[in-house]
């Protein structure tokens, strides 16, 4: 499955663990990286010395290649980056923020830079900012999302048009067949955050996870376009939420009702009911929590079969 992807980050499969807060700790990084794929460290939900903590317990754990997400929406970022640096981490995945002002700065470190993008327009800006390849979410995916509501199967082929750099693809992909299907729309690897929420070792809270494996189809929604949207399980906090919607309310409005460390109540805490529990659509086919090499070997078996059957049509 050698392509320029694999090439890029010296994996031996084209996935990617996401980066996701709350549930990718170094556990979930160092088995992906294990598995052989690249498993991603959250930086998002950690303080710059929980950060460095499980850098350096990921660099026990694997002598593979891993990397870190940088939302660069957050104050400290300087110190993260810093870090990052310092700890030697030669991978890194930046979102929510210009790839212009981080990415140069990585790259002269050393740094593979990867940025997150969920349209054309942005994933055009991040190739003129000079980095080494584009994810592409889809608005299937959990979590904050674009604002345009794109769909992965419409995105992947728009970038792919227009793009020179690798593509990696987001949003709605938990299988083999998902995998293959993306691939042969021009991506040249895949992301996957939701599917690695189910597994073992998942810093997600347990109840979180089975919230997950029970979810249906229609068990998430796309919200809070007003501050930055998310995609979340329909507990009582979204229903809260939709109560509040209707009556026209403020940005403010929201955040007050928002308030803080909801996240971590829902998916690290497991507060089913007032946390904020962010997955995506492909939910519904979740249906099991599994280690990750098992998730990975059936992935790969199922992408090698399916493919296989392609050719016979």
């Amino acid at each position: 499955m050698a392509n320029r992807i694999t090439s890029l980050f010296n994996i031996k499969y084209p996935i990617i663990q996401a980066g996701m807060i709350w549930n990718s700790g170094w556990k979930l990084a160092s088995a992906a990286s294990n598995s052989g794929i690249l498993g991603l460290i959250g930086a998002g939900s950690m303080y710059p010395d929980v950060l460095r903590e499980h850098i350096q317990k990921c660099k026990a754990a694997t002598d593979k290649p891993f990397g870190v997400n940088v939302p660069m929406l957050y104050p400290n970022v300087q110190e993260i980056m810093d870090i990052i640096v310092e700890e030697g981490v030669k991978i890194v995945f930046t979102s929510a923020g210009n790839p212009k002002t981080w990415t140069k700065w990585l790259q002269d470190q050393g740094i593979t830079v990867v940025h997150v993008v969920s349209s054309v327009k942005f994933a055009l800006k991040a190739q003129d900012a000079g980095v080494d390849a584009i994810v592409a979410e889809g608005f299937e995916a959990g979590g904050h999302n674009g604002r345009d509501e794109t769909t992965t199967l419409t995105l992947i082929p728009m970038v792919k048009e227009q793009l020179e750099i690798p593509l990696i693809a987001a949003g709605g992909i938990a299988t083999g067949k998902a995998m293959l299907a993306c691939m042969i729309l021009g991506a040249d690897g895949v992301q996957i955050g939701s599917r690695f929420v189910a597994s073992v070792e998942s810093s997600a809270h347990q109840a979180f996870k089975q919230v997950v494996v029970d979810a249906k189809e229609g068990d998430t929604q796309l919200t809070l376009k007003e501050l930055a949207p998310v995609r979340l399980i329909k507990n009582k906090f979204y229903n809260d939420l939709q109560e509040l919607y209707k009556t026209g309310p403020t940005p403010e409005q929201l955040k007050d009702l928002l308030g803080r460390a909801r996240a971590k109540r829902g998916m690290f805490e497991g507060d089913l009911d007032d946390g904020e529990l962010e997955i995506g659509q492909i939910a519904g086919l979740i249906h099991d929590v599994k280690s990750v090499s098992e998730i990975v070997n059936e992935m790969v078996t199922e992408f090698k079969e399916a493919k296989k059957a392609l050719i016979t049509l």
